[in-house]
């Protein structure tokens, strides 16, 4: 179990943490949400070691990160922002080196290393520099270290900034096929990597935890939650569909969306399907397509920070 309390880092007058406090458990993903330079990466560095803090306490399963902080940080796997690497050398020695430095000798060391390369595909490009590699492939090595000892708490910073939608989806596919029993946090500003990956969000701004929950409950904040999208087979009765939608109790407004229409309810509890169903029966509409929205996390994120920033302004 991680447990933060009371965290706080100051750079001269520059505040980017402050007093945030929550625990993280194991077999939670937790997707630590905010703007650019809202505090994420500072955290990251506090909780592993690499920053100091300036007050309050960081323990990993009961070790402190600041007296005693070798055996907290031998149940880390950290990803530092970027992958940084070696990248003179090539995978396998990199890994193999990493080992060494986990502990690891001889066969032990070896097994480490392939097992790892075959987790995360690695075989391939083995024996090639690490700075011939893609970003993709660079991003995989950098897990593979972060894993080498197999570690019960990753710290994952931005890991999939700047790859492509595949290799995004590979290393997300894989963070889940890791996570089971250990505890990941996961620093991230794409609002897609916490419905793909985590079951926890946490979003920060100007140092601060401004929301704590599932990914579904942010959505619920939502007021697309339970929306409805429709597109009519013949967009000329978009009109007449949107001026009888108007009028059902339930539904706040609707917009034009596209090329169709979005139906927003009046309240989140509110279920419009049942209701847009029986219209669409009753008036003989033909309906190309018909579906319900989940909410939409990029308007709460910015429901929720742009407060902080009218609060703090």
């Amino acid at each position: 179990m991680i447990e933060i309390k009371h965290l706080k880092k100051q750079f001269g007058e520059l505040v980017a943490v402050d007093d945030i406090s929550f625990s993280v458990r194991p077999g939670e993903i937790l997707g630590f949400l905010g703007p650019n330079g809202a505090g994420k990466s500072t955290t990251m560095k506090v909780i592993t070691g690499f920053l100091p803090p300036s007050a309050g306490s960081v323990t990993i399963y009961g070790s402190s990160i600041e007296t005693d902080p070798l055996a907290a940080q031998r149940t880390i796997g950290y990803l530092p922002e970027g992958a940084p690497c070696y990248e003179e050398m090539t995978p396998r020695s990199f890994l193999q080196f990493i080992a060494q430095v986990r502990g690891y000798t001889g066969d032990e060391r070896l097994s480490r290393m392939q097992d790892v390369a075959q987790i995360l595909s690695l075989q391939s490009v083995l024996d090639q520099r690490i700075e011939t590699l893609s970003k993709g492939f660079k991003r995989r090595v950098g897990l593979a270290q972060a894993i080498i000892h197999d570690p019960s708490v990753l710290i994952l910073d931005e890991p999939t900034d700047g790859l492509d939608p595949n290799q995004k989806h590979q290393v997300r596919e894989m963070i889940r096929g890791l996570s089971k029993d250990k505890i990941v946090i996961i620093s991230t500003h794409i609002l897609e990597e916490v419905t793909a990956v985590c079951n926890r969000a946490v979003i920060i701004s100007k140092g601060k935890i401004v929301a704590d929950c599932s990914p579904e409950e942010l959505a619920a904040k939502s007021k697309y939650h339970h929306a409805i999208t429709l597109q009519a087979s013949d967009p000329a009765y978009h009109d007449a569909i949107a001026s009888y939608m108007e009028n059902l109790d339930g539904v706040s407004a609707v917009q034009r969306e596209d090329e169709g229409l979005l139906l927003i309810p009046s309240a989140s509890e509110v279920n419009l399907m049942p209701l847009v169903l029986s219209g669409v029966r009753d008036k003989g509409w033909q309906i190309a397509s018909l579906f319900q929205q989940e909410g939409r996390l990029d308007e709460v994120f910015r429901d929720i920070t742009e407060e902080v920033d009218n609060v703090s302004g």
